[in-house]
């Protein structure tokens, strides 16, 4: 809520006036600012923007952080340097062992579009410690052949990206990073809505089922598999229809108790949905699924009740998701 991302705001400021007294923290309502609401383009809250060297042009957004210390983080990294340089074997073994989650990027060089895009991405996920190193000693000892970005959940290796020079993406390693701080599988609720939403993946994959069906631990295995194969490109989501609480989410994908087991997937930046051909709920389908998704094949579904008959009768015409598109436009 805002009143807890206020609170956390102002904790790290708190924070922040010992360690680095040169950033100020501030805080507007905008409610009664028209003015200022409308050069920043504010739309929605709470905003948090950071603006840098004295200038009200370009502000640097700060998007999905939500804790104090992943203020602190983010506000430091855009201040100073965004990853720890690493040396030496022993220095890495520290870094990924202090936390759940790191991220070590191992290069040949340390001038490079990789290591640029690398610290790039560094400065946008606070909430993971970001380390690099282009010692030959530390590579080896990865057993690492060619620029990568490893990320390592409680001491392990659990991905691996090549990094091949100047094709990066930022976006998509920002994401694919950010997909770690979420279980492989998501359960909605209410309190993981916020979380989900934070992750920027535009691509959501929902499974409606009853969690207590005796089928549902083999759906939710293969569901789990399909997951790892498309970690970072597409969030997998679980939504138990036994949860009372969970109805408006039916209501918007208009899924009924007959549907169910019912997979869909939602593309968050244009909110069109897809409903997966299959009715089995297995690792094929569902893996088909999202890749005729992301290969831009899967049909678009358009749940709709059937067209009136008289639809067309007043002056004022009757519409239904079936006849919209082709009536209006």
């Amino acid at each position: 809520s805002s009143q807890n991302l206020s609170e956390e705001f102002a904790e790290a400021a708190r924070q922040l006036k010992k360690e680095a007294p040169r950033i100020q923290f501030g805080k507007i309502d905008v409610t009664h600012q028209h003015d200022l609401r409308k050069e920043f383009n504010i739309q929605a809250f709470p905003t948090v923007k950071f603006f840098v060297n004295g200038s009200r042009e370009d502000p640097i957004d700060c998007k999905g952080v939500r804790k104090a210390s992943a203020f602190i983080t983010w506000v430091k990294r855009r201040t100073g340097p965004s990853t720890v340089l690493i040396n030496s074997t022993d220095q890495a073994e520290a870094i990924i062992k202090a936390d759940d989650l790191a991220v070590i990027g191992f290069f040949w060089e340390l001038h490079s579009d990789s290591v640029e895009v690398f610290c790039e991405t560094a400065r946008d996920v606070p909430e993971m410690p970001f380390g690099m190193t282009a010692s030959e000693d530390v590579c080896a000892d990865y057993g690492i052949q060619r620029s990568s970005l490893v990320v390592f959940e409680k001491g392990k290796p659990v991905h691996n990206e090549v990094l091949e020079d100047g094709r990066q993406n930022k976006l998509g390693l920002t994401r694919l990073i950010k997909t770690f701080t979420l279980d492989l599988v998501t359960e909605y609720n209410i309190e993981t809505s916020v979380k989900i939403f934070d992750v920027p993946v535009e691509n959501h994959i929902l499974l409606f089922t009853p969690t207590n069906s005796e089928t549902f631990n083999e759906i939710y295995e293969n569901y789990k598999s399909a997951a790892a194969e498309f970690r970072g490109k597409v969030l997998f989501v679980l939504v138990d229809t036994n949860e009372a609480r969970n109805g408006r989410i039916f209501e918007y994908f208009r899924i009924r108790d007959i549907d169910v087991p019912a997979v869909r997937i939602l593309n968050l930046t244009s909110d069109a949905k897809y409903k997966m051909p299959a009715d089995e709920v297995t690792v094929e389908n569902l893996k088909e699924f999202c890749q005729s998704y992301l290969n831009g094949k899967a049909k678009q579904h358009l749940s709709s009740e059937e067209i009136p008959e008289d639809w067309d009768k007043m002056p004022v015409k009757v519409l239904v998701g079936k006849n919209f598109n082709s009536i209006i436009f």
